[in-house]
Order: C-alpha cells, then sequence, then structure tokens
C-alpha cells in the first residue's frame, strides 16, 4: 500500500491542519505504531497512528467538507481554548466532519472564516507563494492622512522589523467620527492588517474580512456559517492552481 507523509495523513483526515501536525511531529507527540515520528517520516493508512496516546482514524477515503463562518467578535480561531474562551468550533453545530479553520481571525476580528478538512486544499490557500487575496473591512478613528494610507499601500516596517508587500487601500465612507478603509492584502502575517494600521498611528475601532479571493461573505450573518457552493469551491481551486 502506498506511504504517505504523516503530517498529511493527519491534514487529509480533518485532524488538523498540516502546519500544526508537523508541530506535534516535531514536539514528540505522535506516535506510529507505538514508535515516535520525525518530520518525512511515511505511513499507510492502515497503519496505527497515535496523537498524544490518542488514535487517529485514517479514513480510506475522505469526504470533503467546504465551510464559511461569519465569525462574531469574542471568539478565538482554535479547535479547543485553554482558557476556556469561546471557540469558533462551537459554532459549528451538526456538522459530522472533522474540519478546522483555514487561516485565523484574531477574537476581536470579525468576518469570513473558510474550514475544511481537505488538507491539500487549505494549504494552497494559505500559503503564501499562492497570493490569495484577503479584503478587510477596516473602521479607524479619524483623521486619517494621504500620507499613512500612502505608507500602507506601498508596504510599512511592522513591529517585528518585516515590511509588508504592497497592499490596496480604498476609502469607502468619512465620517467626523470614524473613517472606513477597504484594505486587500495578498500575504498571511498574523494580525497583519492590524499591525500595519499600528505601523502608521491608526487606531482600529473594527476589523471585518469580507473576502478571500473569489469568495465573498455576502448576507451571511454572524455566527451562521453555511456550506461553500460548487462554484465557490471551483473558484478558490483555480485562485490556487488546483
Amino acid at each position: 500500500m502506498e506511504k504517505i507523509r504523516i503530517q498529511k495523513l493527519l491534514s487529509d483526515a480533518g485532524f488538523c491542519s498540516r502546519r500544526k501536525a508537523e508541530a506535534l511531529i516535531a514536539a514528540g507527540k505522535v506516535r506510529l505504531n507505538g514508535r515516535p515520528v520525525r518530520l518525512g517520516d511515511k505511513a499507510a493508512k492502515t497503519d496505527l497512528i497515535t496523537v498524544n496516546g490518542e488514535r487517529v482514524d485514517i479514513p480510506k477515503r475522505t469526504a470533503h467538507r467546504y465551510i464559511m463562518l461569519n465569525k462574531p467578535r469574542g471568539y478565538v480561531t482554535t479547535l479547543s481554548d485553554e482558557q476556556g474562551r469561546r471557540c469558533v468550533t462551537d459554532l459549528l453545530t451538526d456538522i459530522p466532519e472533522r474540519v478546522y479553520p483555514i487561516g485565523r481571525l484574531d477574537r476581536n476580528s470579525e468576518g469570513l472564516l473558510l474550514f475544511t478538512n481537505d488538507g491539500a486544499f487549505a494549504n494552497g490557500i494559505m500559503h503564501p507563494s499562492r497570493e490569495v487575496s484577503k479584503t478587510y473591512r477596516v473602521t479607524v478613528r479619524p483623521p486619517v492622512s494621504e500620507e499613512q494610507l500612502a505608507l500602507m499601500s506601498a508596504g510599512v516596517k511592522l513591529d517585528d522589523g518585516v515590511v509588508t508587500a504592497p497592499a490596496n487601500i480604498v476609502t469607502q465612507t468619512i465620517e467626523p467620527e470614524r473613517v472606513v478603509l477597504l484594505v486587500t492584502i495578498h500575504e498571511g502575517k498574523k494580525r497583519e492588517v492590524r499591525r500595519m494600521c499600528d505601523a502608521v498611528g491608526l487606531e482600529v475601532a473594527r476589523l471585518r474580512r469580507i473576502s478571500i479571493g473569489p469568495v465573498k461573505l455576502g448576507m451571511l450573518k454572524p455566527g451562521q456559517w453555511r456550506d461553500l457552493t460548487t462554484e465557490e469551491v471551483r473558484a478558490l481551486r483555480t485562485a490556487i492552481g488546483r
């Protein structure tokens, strides 16, 4: 029987993302037929794979699921939380498959979050080389200068010294107490849009992701989820070159 890298088996089985699987392997928490494994080790689908002593069911064939959620504020993007905070998976009811989030939104951010148990699909969307666009509706406190917007558009140095790639910034609304920006990026750095605003001195009052590649949040209400349509999945596959 064909042998496959263990991190891919865990990801394709919907146990966790491939990146998380690699971290679990590096931490010595994954065993193959009772023996610790290393990154790069392979296994067959009939082998016994355990994580922290728990057997992982590796199905012969995986039925893939693709879901969008309108994440409300106050939820963390994780499968479980040691601090007892509300997790985005608490909102996914009546889903027999074990799905996990593609990327993240921080606790105070909201909007479009995708879930799947298709590891290759998730990795394609998250991988920096694919440059899948993500658009955010960002409400900031005025005033906002043209110089600040120009700096964000061209790329700014973040608090860790990394310079962001150019972004597309559109001013949607200007009011006495708020300015609404549409910010489109093609990277996936942690809390990137918030950190970009911080870098140029803008205070973020609200941040909501409204699209990932060709898929838009639309009228889905906060806390609700739905399956992606066949057309949406196909469009995302096209965007990542699959």
